[in-house]
């Protein structure tokens, strides 16, 4: 059987399919469930964030998840509530949820998960409010219950269609009977104590709904402003005014429910509804998801990239109740933090068996967010190799993903390397095989399994220590899986800025050598107990300074001077020898990692002599503000301004060469 399909006014055959019995399953079932359900009138009509921003070194969003649990159980009691959660914090919450009194317990409910799901676009925001057709929801940072009207949030929602008449005296009159009906809505819900009132004449329905904290007083002021506001509406056939205290609507159509929150009809009658819908909705739930997961597979699979997420993924174990590991972390409390990166933090939990995780918590405002959790679920569940961080399981409940590795206690690299007040000096030895680790590790990456990865960010705060000082790369959320048919990939620029290769941060172009380029660059920081920072007018970059002490002779120069002489001279010439080798202007210049990895385990193989790396220029530099993690751009627009040096004899024929007024190098321009 085939049906015709029309899309950009082409006509195409399809062949009936599963896809098509599910499109036709999901139809019924909506249409059934809605015969079987009164409307819980989830039209979003209004929404607005604050400007204020939460501290991001506070624990405000797991008081924010609290603050919508407390609502959700008022409101299954008594349809509307307010609660105020985390007063002894920085920043406190208030909010305020209320449901329209014509809606039923479960259509209150589900307009409220509503605005719930919808709310939290605006974190890490201290105040946001959305209106629904059908309930309200707030939340702010002081106690703002009994306002009635603001001026600067009151607002007026008008449709674009006219009430359904043609001249100026059927205007005429269609505006008169609005003015009737909202009058006598406003007078009801105001004037005699009520609150809330619906009403009906000559074709116009009218709704004003006040919010039970604003009081007698407070719900007659906001309505009578809503009442003028309302009426710049006319002569369009729906208008809504959106206030601080209160909500009012009229429209030709009639939208409300008959009979207000008490409902009609026997007990039974109402039960075997409610029995009814709830079982078509969550049909409908079942059918659409499975119809959301097909659709998203089937535009995946075109891309060569994708990596379909691991069956072990949905085995039981591996995933985790998002209460348990918020109990875990003592909610995210700030004595738990190990660390922030770009796309999240890092906490340390303790589950209820007594063994101690790390949770990374992202909190997604963007669909790159999104992408770069399941990235780094679906590439790290198919590894295992020791210097690699361990995935124990994850979880997509709540208003955050969360991914669970096992905790090593001796936190990141850099710590050891970088704190001012270094409480524990790493030894020559121990630096050593922390290399050799790593290295093993990119190995293992590039080649030691059935699908080759790209790291995209490796640098000394994602190379964690276990109790041994074992290293383990962590922070697979930049990662990209490589195709054994590919030469490179064309990507967007993503990583640290001082640790990227030249040729993927002007060209976009990705390959293994990427992660060469920044593990020689980690190699020199870890030997030298220097970080490479690139930003100061007043001091050589890392790679200079090493490339000046190699041409001299004296790379015995670069060691941490924490060390004094307690090093061997000759290992650590070829540790520095390799780390240059790594950071080669040109990619084919450098080793893959696996022989990086025979080179520094083996002293006996000779290490090919490097030539100079590439410098970023800090003159042209400071001109762009230091980025320490950017996010998928184009590399034409977001580094126009970064120069990297070269020696002439490696400079590209693609790109243009200037002269450097301060020194004679030759700089490299996008």
């Amino acid at each position: 059987m085939a049906f015709k399909c029309q899309s950009n006014n082409y006509k195409y055959k399809c062949k009936k399919s599963s896809f098509e019995v599910v499109i036709i399953t999901v139809a019924t079932l909506l249409c059934f469930s809605h015969s079987a359900l009164s409307d819980p009138r989830i039209s979003e009509v209004g929404f607005f964030c604050g400007t204020q921003k939460a501290s991001p070194s506070g624990n405000y969003f797991p008081i924010f998840t609290k603050e919508m649990e407390k609502l959700h159980e008022l409101v299954k009691k008594n349809n509307w509530g307010t609660h105020s959660e985390g007063l002894s914090s920085a920043t406190p919450i208030y909010a305020l949820v209320q449901c329209f009194q014509d809606l039923s317990n479960l259509d209150c409910l589900q307009c409220f998960a509503t605005s719930r799901t919808k709310l939290p676009r605006c974190l890490p925001s201290v105040s946001a409010h959305i209106y629904l057709d059908g309930c309200f929801l707030r939340y702010d940072n002081y106690s703002f219950y009994s306002e009635d009207t603001d001026p600067l949030r009151d607002t007026v929602n008008c449709t674009t269609e006219y009430g359904g008449v043609a001249g100026e005296a059927e205007r005429l009159v269609f505006g008169n009977s609005v003015g009737k009906v909202v009058e006598n809505v406003v007078r009801v819900a105001g004037n005699e104590g009520r609150g809330f009132a619906v009403g009906e004449g000559e074709g116009v329905y009218a709704l004003a709904q006040c919010w039970k904290t604003v009081g007698g007083k407070g719900c007659r002021d906001c309505l009578k402003k809503a009442e003028n506001e309302i009426r710049g509406c006319l002569p369009k056939k729906e208008g809504r005014a959106l206030n601080s205290g209160c909500y009012l609507r009229y429209s030709s159509d009639k939208f409300y429910n008959q009979g207000g929150e008490d409902g009609e009809g026997d007990d039974s009658s109402r039960k075997r509804i409610i029995i009814t819908a709830v079982s078509v909705l969550a049909a409908a739930v079942v059918v659409l998801s499975l119809l959301v997961t097909y659709v998203a597979f089937t535009k995946k699979r075109k891309n060569n990239n994708f990596i379909e997420i691991p069956s072990s993924l949905k085995n039981s174990s591996l995933n985790y109740k998002y209460e348990i590991l918020e109990k875990a972390t003592d909610y995210f409390s700030s004595p738990r933090k190990l660390g922030q990166g770009g796309a999240g933090s890092v906490f340390k939990g303790t589950l209820p068996n007594g063994k101690d995780v790390a949770v990374k918590r992202l909190v997604f405002n963007n669909r790159q967010w999104v992408d770069d959790f399941f990235n780094e679920v679906n590439l790290i569940s198919g590894i295992n190799h020791k210097n690699l961080v361990k995935l124990l399981g994850c979880s997509i409940e709540g208003p955050e993903s969360l991914i669970v590795y096992e905790y090593l206690p001796n936190k990141s690299l850099d710590h050891f390397l970088f704190e001012k007040d270094k409480t524990r000096i790493l030894k020559w030895k121990q630096r050593f095989e922390i290399v050799v680790g790593i290295a093993e590790g990119l190995a293992y990456l590039h080649g030691g399994s059935e699908i080759r990865i790209i790291h995209r960010d490796i640098k000394s705060s994602n190379v964690l220590l276990d109790e041994n000082l074992n290293p383990k790369i962590a922070d697979f959320g930049l990662a990209r899986c490589f195709g054994a048919d590919k030469t490179h990939l064309s990507t967007g620029i993503a990583g640290t800025l001082g640790y990227m290769a030249p040729e993927y941060l002007i060209q976009g172009q990705l390959t293994d050598k990427a992660d060469v380029y920044s593990f020689g660059v980690l190699v020199l920081e870890t030997a030298s107990g220097r970080k490479n920072n690139v930003f100061r007018e007043d001091s050589d970059s890392l790679l200079q300074t090493v490339w000046k002490l190699y041409q001299s002779n004296r790379l015995g120069e670069a060691v941490d001077p924490c060390l004094g002489n307690e090093f061997p001279a000759r290992e650590a010439s070829r540790v520095f020898q390799i780390g240059l080798l790594c950071t080669q202007a040109s990619a084919s210049l450098r080793p893959s990692m696996a022989q990086v990895a025979c080179m520094l385990s083996n002293s006996d193989l000779d290490v090919p002599i490097p030539k100079q790396p590439p410098f970023l220029n800090s003159r042209l530099l400071n001109q762009t503000p230091p980025l320490g993690f950017s996010t998928d751009n184009s590399s034409s627009n977001t580094f126009k301004k970064i120069g990297v040096s070269y020696s002439p004899t490696q400079s590209s024929s693609s790109c243009s060469l200037i002269r450097s007024s301060k020194t004679e190098e030759t700089i490299l321009e996008v």
